[in-house]
């Protein structure tokens, strides 16, 4: 059965809603550059300083992606009215991974900006990825839209904390999913996904969290032995590990 995810669909749209209003007629500074060359035309560049002008699907990806702009928070602020629609729609793609997308987050300082600002960037996140949670389908994979939140805001604690309080065979199986994408970086001690922030950090409270939340879950959708025993084998370390009847042996 699915859940009723109207409550947080109606969320997600007010999230979407609130950064229109919070960074309508923002731009980029007047004094902003970028390569002509790598980047894109002095007409594009002169777009990111007009209000409110929706940008094309490739001069929003360029704009995104690119990492030396001088004042990144301006620029992120400029688009994410568009880019938050984009996001959500399953229209933003990246080549090495969503965590990528946080990282444009990251590099804006969103959460020093002032309140009524990082407030409605906390709220967009936070409705994006309870929705997600509760869509059996979502357009970004779980566990790829957690690597997302987690590389924007440097931590993986709010993330963990809202899927650890749904119950539901569709949290679950989402869970599932992303034990069997995350097992192989984290039996070698890695973080699933590159990350800027302090990596050992995520990576530990990651692993806890799994060892402590993950099994009685994924036994609740039926998971396999093995993912479990992948999951326990997460909580150990040294021989203890490797010595595992069931640790898998395979090239890294």
């Amino acid at each position: 059965m699915k859940p009723d995810a109207t409550p947080v669909q109606l969320r997600l749209d007010r999230a979407l809603d609130g950064l229109a209003v919070t960074f309508r007629a923002m731009t980029a500074r007047s004094d902003e550059n970028q390569c002509d060359c790598h980047w894109g035309s002095d007409e594009e560049l002169a777009l990111l300083k007009t209000p409110d002008v929706e940008l094309d699907p490739d001069l929003l990806r360029r704009t995104w992606e690119a990492p030396d702009w001088q004042n990144h928070g301006a620029v992120l602020r400029r688009i994410l009215p568009q880019f938050a629609r984009e996001l959500v729609a399953g229209r933003v793609d990246s080549w090495f991974g969503m965590h990528e997308v946080g990282r444009c987050f990251m590099r804006g300082d969103w959460r020093e900006w002032p309140a009524q600002q990082s407030g409605a960037v906390w709220e967009f996140l936070y409705a994006w990825w309870l929705r997600s949670l509760l869509d059996p389908e979502p357009v970004v994979p779980v566990h790829e839209l957690f690597a997302m939140c987690a590389e924007a805001s440097g931590m993986v604690t709010p993330w963990l904390d809202v899927w650890e309080a749904l119950h539901h065979p569709v949290t679950d199986r989402h869970l599932a999913l992303a034990v069997d994408e995350w097992e192989y970086e984290l039996l070698v001690d890695e973080l699933p996904w590159d990350s800027w922030h302090d990596r050992e950090a995520l990576r530990t409270e990651l692993a806890d969290w799994l060892v402590r939340c993950a099994p009685e879950r994924l036994r609740a959708v039926d998971a396999s032995e093995e993912l479990l025993h992948r999951v326990r084998l997460i909580g150990l370390s040294g021989p203890a590990r490797w010595d595992d009847p069931h640790y898998p042996h395979r090239p890294y």
